[in-house]
């Protein structure tokens, strides 16, 4: 039984403003029970978390978050909207793209899409894709199968990485983009999953173990409920407490 992507987890020094511009940013809510935890408007789409954390942004992230628009105008409006509330252009090597990278106001990557046909008429609001950097996409690509509970899809990512939908279908979507620089630090943003009704948290992990998975240190107690792996490229993920599907 497979686990489900549960949550998309953002490393912040000031979590709280940093959750509020998100909120506004993609139209999600923010938890009555949790004012640093964003609901997405469907349940089949991974929620968004936001950590305290003391360590500074040093490098480019290895997982953001892409926006989707309608029209040119409407991605010309939208970066003209961000660059108001804190966000800034950022160089990570694009070259004449259509699509605008930006960085949130803790200097986290985030890219506006221009209007493309498979974004259209998502359930996330303006969240068109959780992107995920990878050297091997190909390869790593099953693992995110088994780990998400999402599947593949027909059409590569324009990397030529792959490309996943969830339950809902999709957008958004989880893609993995080819990129030929290795990990070299903590990821200030990563993925949480939890195990399906009926499924134990423990066994999942082991599962996951058997699927390339390893035991990782980030400095997390002993006493925490959750499970700290990484995947076979080493990117940090959670197996978090059992919970309802």
């Amino acid at each position: 039984m497979a686990t489900r992507l549960s949550c998309v987890v953002v490393d912040a020094a000031d979590p709280a403003e940093l959750a509020v511009w998100w909120s506004e940013t993609l139209g999600w809510s923010v938890s009555p029970d949790d004012q640093l935890l964003l609901l997405p408007p469907h349940r089949d789409v991974p929620a968004l978390l936001f950590e305290p954390v003391d360590d500074p942004k040093v490098t480019k992230n290895r997982v953001h978050l892409d926006l989707g628009s309608r029209s040119a105008a409407d991605q010309a409006q939208l970066v003209a909207r961000l660059e108001e509330r804190g966000a800034r252009p950022v160089d990570v090597g694009q070259r004449d793209v259509p699509w605008v990278v930006l960085a949130d106001p803790e200097g986290n990557e985030l890219c506006v899409l221009e209007p493309r046909p498979e974004y259209a008429g998502g359930c996330a609001g303006r969240l068109a894709a959780i992107v995920v950097d990878a050297q091997r996409p190909e390869l790593l690509a099953p693992f995110w199968v088994a780990a998400s509970g999402w599947v593949p899809v027909a059409g590569l990512t324009d990397s030529g990485g792959a490309r996943l939908a969830g339950p809902a279908g999709g957008p958004p979507y989880l893609e993995l983009v080819a990129v030929t620089t290795a990990k070299v630090t903590k990821n200030r943003v990563h993925l949480d999953v939890a195990p399906r009704a009926g499924a134990a948290r423990d066994e999942e992990v082991r599962r996951l173990l058997t699927l390339g998975a390893r035991p990782a240190e980030v400095g997390q107690r002993p006493d925490v409920p959750w499970v700290v792996l990484a995947d076979p490229e080493s990117n940090e993920l959670c197996v978090v407490p059992d919970e309802p599907a």
